[in-house]
């Protein structure tokens, strides 16, 4: 029985790629010549693997959010305290934003800049999935004012807000040229707006 001819490339290399190539150009400005120079694979190949542009997007966004953007999540459901998981969401944001061997910036933040009408529906994916993130910080929070970590009169929704527009300012910077130290510094200059700015423990 025949089974098809084997592909002639690394599938989750050119997935890789991909993600590097999302991150760096974003989604409308990532053509499918782009894709496949980038792959090194041809039109054919890549939609034999992928599917269209947008499903190849999906998924590379699906692998950047288990890997590099997994900070996120990580720091708020490892940490106890809400004080601790926004002090190492900045300074691993820090971090990973900033990354040699990646794009600077987070592609969930900067992936659909200016997208154009015919993107809509990757312009609303990104935004949702932002806005479920700032959802957990604020429930994190929220949190944190229910077991006494933060004083009662503590606005959970205003503070995630301000944390969450922290970090996009923080991507942006990087975007621009920014260095890791730069954003550190953004990082504490933040975290003394933590309501009654507990001692902090800075992170090496």
């Amino acid at each position: 029985m025949k089974t098809g001819r084997p592909r002639s490339f690394d599938r989750e290399q050119a997935l890789e790629r991909a993600v590097d190539v999302f991150w760096a150009y974003g989604y409308d400005a990532t053509s499918v010549s782009v894709l496949t120079a980038a792959l090194g694979i041809g039109p054919a190949s890549m939609y034999a693997a992928f599917g269209d542009k947008r499903a190849l997007f999906l998924e590379a966004l699906g692998r950047y959010l288990h890997t590099y953007g997994a900070f996120t999540a990580s720091a708020l459901s490892e940490e106890p305290r809400a004080g601790d998981a926004v002090e190492r969401l900045l300074f691993e944001a820090a971090a990973a934003y900033t990354r040699p061997d990646h794009p600077p910036g987070c592609l969930l933040i900067t992936a659909a800049t200016n997208c154009s009408p015919q993107s809509s529906d990757m312009s609303t994916r990104l935004r949702e999935l932002r806005a479920a993130g700032l959802r957990a910080l604020q429930d994190k929070i929220a949190a944190a004012v229910r077991s006494g970590e933060l004083p009662p009169d503590t606005d959970a929704h205003a503070l995630a807000t301000f944390y969450s527009a922290v970090l996009q300012g923080m991507s942006a910077q990087a975007r621009d040229g920014a260095s890791r130290s730069d954003l550190r510094h953004i990082a504490e200059a933040a975290l003394l707006a933590w309501p009654s700015a507990p001692p902090r423990r800075v992170a090496s």
